[in-house]
C-alpha cells in the first residue's frame, strides 16, 4: 500500500485507490496519516476507525459508494478538510464520479461553502487529476448549454427571494436570482439530484439549518429518496459530526412529514 493510499483516516479503503509514482506523491502538500500514525496517538480513534468508519458505515445498503464518496467530498471541501482529499478525491473517481463531475462539485460549493474553500479543493483535485492523466478534454465547458428552466416554479423561488432579502441587500437578490439560480444550478454536469445532494450536504456540514427545508425537498422533487435521506443523515454524523447532524434532524422530520407519502 502505498503511503498516499493510506492518506488521513481512510487508510484500509486503500485498496481501490491506484498506485501513484514518488514523484506524483511527492506534489501533494499534506503528509499522509498512517493507521500507525493513528494507533500512536489515539487506539481508541484507530480501533473506531478500523471497526466502526470502515467496517460498517461504509457497507451500509442505504447508499450506493458513488453516493457516500459524492456525500464525503462535499463534506471535506464544505469545511475546508484538505488533509483527506487526496484520499476520497481517489476514492470518488474510483467509486464511479467522473472527472468532469469533481470538478463540477467543486465549483457548486464555491458559491455554497465559499471561494476559499473551492480554491482549497482545486489545488488538491489538480494534483489527482495529473496523477491519473485526466486532461481538460475529460472537464465540464465554463460555459455550457443550460438545463431547462421551470419558469414557474423559479419566478415563485424569485418571489420568495425578493420578499424576504430585498429591503436588506438587492445585491443578494440579484445573484441569487441571475447568477446562482439561472447560472450555477442550469450547469449540465451534475445531475439535478446529485447538485442538490452536495448542496443538504453542504448546510448540514457548516451548521446553516435555515435553508435545509427548500433544499431538502428539491433533491427528493429530483429523485433524492426518503431512505437515502436518512442514510445521509447517519453518513454525515462522522463526517460532519454529531452535533451538526443532531440540528439538522428537526428540519428533515418536518420535511418528510410534510411530504406526500
Amino acid at each position: 500500500m502505498t503511503k498516499l493510499a493510506a492518506t488521513a483516516l481512510s487508510m484500509t479503503l486503500a485498496a481501490s485507490v491506484p498506485a501513484l509514482g514518488e514523484d506524483d506523491k511527492k506534489r501533494f502538500a499534506f503528509s499522509p496519516v498512517t493507521m500507525e500514525d493513528v494507533q500512536a496517538v489515539s487506539p481508541a480513534l484507530a480501533k473506531y476507525t478500523q471497526g466502526i468508519l470502515l467496517g460498517d458505515l461504509w457497507k451500509r445498503p442505504g447508499l450506493s459508494a458513488r453516493d457516500r464518496s459524492v456525500i464525503t467530498v462535499a463534506v471535506l471541501i464544505a469545511r475546508n478538510q484538505p488533509v483527506e482529499m487526496p484520499y476520497h478525491f481517489n476514492l470518488a473517481l474510483d467509486n464511479g464520479v467522473t472527472p468532469a463531475e469533481l470538478s463540477e462539485i467543486i465549483t457548486h460549493l464555491a458559491f455554497y461553502s465559499g471561494w476559499a474553500n473551492a480554491t482549497g479543493a482545486v489545488a488538491v483535485a489538480k494534483q489527482v487529476f495529473s496523477a491519473r492523466g485526466i486532461g481538460a478534454d475529460q472537464l465540464p465547458e465554463a460555459s455550457a448549454t443550460p438545463l431547462p428552466l421551470d419558469e414557474a416554479a423559479d419566478a415563485e423561488r424569485a418571489k420568495g427571494v425578493e420578499q424576504n432579502v430585498g429591503a436588506v441587500s438587492q445585491g443578494v437578490v440579484e445573484y441569487t436570482n441571475g447568477v446562482l439560480f439561472k447560472d450555477l444550478w442550469l450547469r449540465p454536469g451534475l445531475a439535478p439530484r446529485d447538485r442538490s445532494l452536495i448542496t443538504v450536504t453542504s448546510l448540514i456540514s457548516s451548521g446553516q439549518v435555515g435553508q435545509i427545508t427548500y433544499h431538502l425537498n428539491r433533491a427528493m422533487n429530483a429523485g433524492l429518496t426518503k431512505d437515502q435521506a436518512s442514510e445521509m443523515l447517519a453518513h454525515l454524523t462522522f463526517y460532519a459530526g454529531w452535533p451538526n447532524v443532531f440540528s439538522a434532524v428537526p428540519v428533515v422530520k418536518d420535511v418528510f412529514e410534510e411530504r406526500p407519502s
